[in-house]
């Protein structure tokens, strides 16, 4: 903020400076004058901008959306709060890259902080076939649950019918997971879902359509 400051103190007293030197000289300042106008109003144009992230720094600054480390989303980005300046706030997503993002739009739109309560709750959604009972079906999911670690016992893990789509039933399981787990014990969860229903021979039925070709004869 400093350096802002200080670099337009000095773009000040230059234009001063030169309107002094050409009226002493006896240069027509006029024009000079238009065209610094111009410029100026380049210039308070592209400050708007600098001005609006650092005025954003500040509120994130004093409502503490966020702080570093934490794992946040905005506007269809995701990563971790690497830095925080006036400016701007750089996270790193999950693919490494770094993303900077100004702090005027950070401090404007919707933003969601996935850290912030130390815990998320995962969900796994999978389609049986009709054929499959529900209690058979919820009896596996429960089963692939047990075998996940890094669960939290508070809340409960539980599953429910959820959907009943034309081809298939679709099963949501729940679970809480710390967030710096959340990722394992989701992946971990969905290969367990897959085991226990291939060793019990349910199906993870899909979407499809089943087409019967009729004799011209019997159309």
């Amino acid at each position: 903020m400093r350096k802002y400051l200080l670099m337009g103190v000095k773009l000040v007293l230059y234009i001063i400076t030169a309107i002094i030197v050409a009226d002493t000289l006896g240069i027509n300042s006029s024009s000079f004058v238009a065209l610094l106008s111009v410029a100026s109003l380049g210039v308070t144009l592209a400050a708007e901008d600098i001005l609006g992230n650092v005025a954003g720094g500040l509120v994130l600054l004093s409502s503490r959306p966020f702080t570093l480390g934490d794992f946040i989303e905005t506007d269809g980005v995701s990563g971790t709060v690497e830095e925080m300046a006036l400016n701007h706030t750089k996270l790193v997503t999950l693919e490494g890259l770094t993303v900077m993002i100004p702090n005027r739009k950070l401090s404007s739109e919707k933003l969601t902080n996935y850290t912030a309560l130390g815990r998320r709750r995962i969900c796994q959604k999978v389609n049986a076939p009709y054929s499959a009972s529900i209690d058979t079906v919820k009896a596996a999911c429960r089963a692939a649950l047990e075998r996940t670690e890094g669960m939290l016992a508070d809340p409960a893990p539980s599953v429910y019918l959820t959907e009943c789509r034309p081809s298939a039933m679709e099963y949501s399981v729940y679970c809480w997971a710390a967030t710096a787990d959340f990722w394992t014990v989701y992946l971990t969860l969905g290969e367990n879902l897959r085991r226990v229903f291939e060793e019990q021979g349910i199906e993870m039925a899909y979407d499809h359509l089943n087409v019967h070709i009729l004799d011209g004869k019997n159309a």
